[in-house]
């Protein structure tokens, strides 16, 4: 029989962006469930690992009601079913997994850490963080993290405990048949740029992600406005959906994405690929991460990025191999990053016919998905084979 394994994320956009595929190909050696909170995706996850999705009262926000009925309805679900595995991912998700997965005795109660919003919170929301994180790893018997640079924060700040790190990082690795730009021919391509008003030879920055400011978004348009003024061929597509609850941009950088010609606004799309072959630089300007799995697949789409000097980001970013890193909350920093890839096109083609390879030979989806298995029968107390 095998071992029963219950992912638990807080809504299923997380299972979506973080582990698209990663269930359905760990039914090849676990029962697996998937549990989350309501929200936009249910039916495309349900779809894509032909598994159900089973609903609770699980909200991002602090909300003490719904957070307790989400706890018992957790509790009663995993008395039923047994599991010998509770694997959590995002804070949230991690804490309300890890309580009810304790309270229903589930031997092997693993949490993922992804991200971490507390590096970046202060005064009273700082100290409920780090109060949740400690309480979420106390009731762990098994704690992981995505990326080497966010473990060693962990342990600086929050707990000396054994924390794991899966292969490379990376929550799922990256599939280098489906993140492939040559699938994409260039007529394909161009016919893509032309459905956004795109020109054909305009240089193209793409960020994929939440559109908040500790995205670095603030910086980033910022950034691309100046640099605009002397390169006025170049574009840039904000790739994903507005946050005004948590963590909005500022009304300025707002009206600036608003009335920028060049700045282009798809919002949410559930392939990411096809502006990813489309685009000649991904830019990732972000505060804070784990190991971003947009990096891993920008990088396995033959794009160079440029990223902040960060956890994670410098884990997956070779300066000068596979794309160029730049200090945070630097907008000049990183408009003469993206000014010099404009301005030397030999050197972004070099970066580009580097930066699939380089990628693949640390976070292949094969490879992590080897290390993945072999972790979970660890916590099992039993043979890698």
């Amino acid at each position: 029989m095998k071992p029963k394994l219950v992912i638990v994320t807080t809504v299923p956009i997380s299972i979506a962006a973080f582990l698209e595929g990663q269930p359905r190909h760990l039914t090849q050696w676990f029962d697996v469930h998937l549990v989350c909170g309501p929200g936009a995706g249910k039916e495309r996850v349900e779809r894509g690992e032909g598994l159900p999705v089973t609903t609770i009262p699980l909200t991002r926000k602090i909300t003490p009601r719904d957070d307790l009925q989400a706890l018992a309805a957790l509790t009663r679900y995993l008395r039923r079913l047994r599991p010998d595995i509770v694997h959590t991912y995002t804070p949230k998700a991690g804490l309300v997994g890890m309580m009810a997965a304790a309270a229903a005795r589930v031997p092997h109660r693993i949490h993922s850490v992804v991200g971490m919003p507390l590096m970046e919170a202060t005064g009273k929301k700082a100290q409920v963080l780090a109060v949740t994180e400690r309480v979420t790893y106390a009731l762990a018997t098994d704690l992981w993290s995505n990326s080497t640079g966010l473990r060693s924060w962990i342990h600086e700040h929050l707990t000396r405990r054994p924390i794991e790190v899966v292969g490379h990082g990376s929550t799922n690795g990256v599939d280098a048949g489906r993140f492939d730009r040559d699938l994409w021919p260039p007529d394909q391509r161009a016919a893509l740029r032309a459905e956004l008003g795109i020109p054909a030879d305009a240089f193209v920055f793409v960020f994929v992600g939440r559109i908040v400011r500790d995205k670095g978004i603030h910086e980033l348009v910022d950034a691309f406005t100046k640099l605009h003024v002397d390169h006025p061929d170049t574009r840039l597509v904000l790739l994903g959906d507005y946050e005004r609850d948590l963590d909005p941009l500022s009304p300025a950088t707002d009206a600036a994405i608003q009335a920028h010609p060049a700045i282009v606004t798809p919002g949410w799309v559930d392939d990411v690929r096809p502006t990813m072959a489309y685009a000649d630089v991904y830019v990732l300007p972000s505060y804070r991460e784990g190991l971003p799995n947009s990096l891993v697949e920008a990088g396995a789409m033959s794009l160079p990025a440029i990223a902040t000097d960060i956890n994670g980001c410098n884990e997956v970013i070779v300066p000068g191999e596979n794309g160029l890193l730049v200090p945070v909350r630097d907008a000049r920093a990183l408009e003469s990053a993206m000014r010099s890839l404009v301005e030397d096109r030999a050197r972004h083609a070099d970066m580009r016919a580097r930066a699939r390879t380089s990628v693949l030979a640390r976070f292949s989806q094969p490879y992590f998905y080897g290390e993945l298995v072999s972790a979970y029968h660890r916590v099992l107390g039993r043979p890698t084979t």
